[in-house]
């Protein structure tokens, strides 16, 4: 892959880790300042029942940042869009869907296929 498409990726790459941590701290933020109390323990389960989703969704977002920054290494040391399995180039279009993915397409598929029969 030539150096300017890198450069593309790497700035998709940056960016939408950026805006993940940017999203984190701003929920930390929130939690942090909210000091709101319910008397209602109707109202205090709905609560803890947002609180606990958004922080589930915090817990994928960090899993991903850690995917994104595991490709940014990978950009540096040339070893992006190659798939781990089969070492083939991985198609330019799998890259702008999922800029994080280390496998082609038929790699995937076939993981996915041994997954489904366990």
């Amino acid at each position: 892959m030539n150096s300017e498409k890198l450069e593309y990726f790497r700035g998709i790459l940056q960016e939408e880790k950026r805006s993940l941590l940017e999203e984190a701290g701003r929920t930390v933020m929130e939690m942090n300042s909210d000091t709101t109390n319910f008397p209602d323990p109707t109202d205090r389960a709905t609560q803890e029942s947002d609180r606990t989703f958004e922080l589930r969704i915090r817990d994928r977002e960090r899993k991903l940042i850690v995917k994104i920054q595991e490709a940014l290494n990978r950009i540096d040391s040339g070893t992006f869009g190659i798939c781990e399995v089969c070492e083939e180039d991985i198609s330019e279009a799998r890259l702008k869907a999922r800029p994080v993915t280390t496998l082609c397409i038929d790699c995937k598929m076939e993981q996915e296929k041994k997954e489904r029969f366990r």
